[in-house]
């Protein structure tokens, strides 16, 4: 089925997939991977400026979400300290490669 239910849970997947992708290139410190954490970064600001992310957000706390559902990415102090982190870790692998 394509209910609106499973769509938001396969958003909801997409996203958490790529929140965790960005969390572990930042904990590796994969300079090498400042392309793909752009590209992330973008995607998810995206998603967490939409209106589905309100919607899923909404959705979450409704109680209309599987209580096993992965949701970091609905977490507000989680993206938006994700973004942040993330910006911050981009600037420092700029300033090493500027050296």
């Amino acid at each position: 089925m394509n209910t609106p239910a499973d769509q938001a849970i396969r958003r909801i997947t997409h996203y958490e997939s790529m929140l965790q992708r960005a969390e572990e290139i930042i904990s590796s410190n994969a300079i090498q991977q400042s392309g793909e954490m752009q590209e992330l970064l973008r995607a998810l600001e995206a998603y967490y400026t939409s209106d589905e992310w309100k919607q899923d957000f909404e959705s979450d706390q409704a109680g209309l979400l599987p209580a096993d559902l992965k949701r970091g990415v609905l977490s507000e102090d989680g993206i938006d300290h994700m973004l942040d982190d993330g910006r911050e870790w981009l600037s420092s692998v700029s300033e090493k490669e500027e050296r």
